[in-house]
C-alpha cells in the first residue's frame, strides 16, 4: 500500500507540473481571450505544487502518522516539482514548431 501511494504521488505530481504547459485554457477548464503568458503559468505551477502536496499530505494520513517537515523538505520538493516541469516547459517554449 505504502509502495503504491509513493507511485500515486509521483505521477500526480508529474502530470500537475506539466498540465499548465499543456493548453492554453487556464487550468484546463476556463477559457481565456488571450493566449496564457508566463506568469499565469507560473502561477498554475504554484498551484499545482500545494495541489499535489496536500493530496500527498492526505495520503500520508490515511497511511499513518504525518512526520513533521521542515523548510528543507518544502524547498527540496517545490526544486523536484519544477524538474518535472522540465519537459512541458520544453515542449512549449524551447521544441521548434514544423510548419507544413
Amino acid at each position: 500500500m505504502q509502495s503504491s501511494a509513493v507511485w500515486l504521488v509521483l505521477v500526480l505530481a508529474i502530470i500537475g507540473a506539466n498540465l499548465p504547459f499543456l493548453s492554453n485554457q487556464f487550468f484546463l477548464v476556463f477559457p481565456l481571450k488571450r493566449p496564457k503568458g508566463w506568469l499565469l503559468r507560473v502561477a498554475e505551477v504554484v498551484v499545482l505544487y500545494f495541489v499535489v502536496g496536500g493530496l500527498s499530505l492526505s495520503l500520508e494520513s490515511r497511511l499513518g502518522q504525518i512526520y513533521p517537515q521542515h523548510w528543507e523538505f518544502y524547498a527540496v520538493s517545490a526544486s523536484m516539482f519544477l524538474v518535472l516541469a522540465f519537459p512541458g516547459y520544453v515542449l512549449r517554449y524551447l521544441m521548434r514548431r514544423v510548419e507544413s
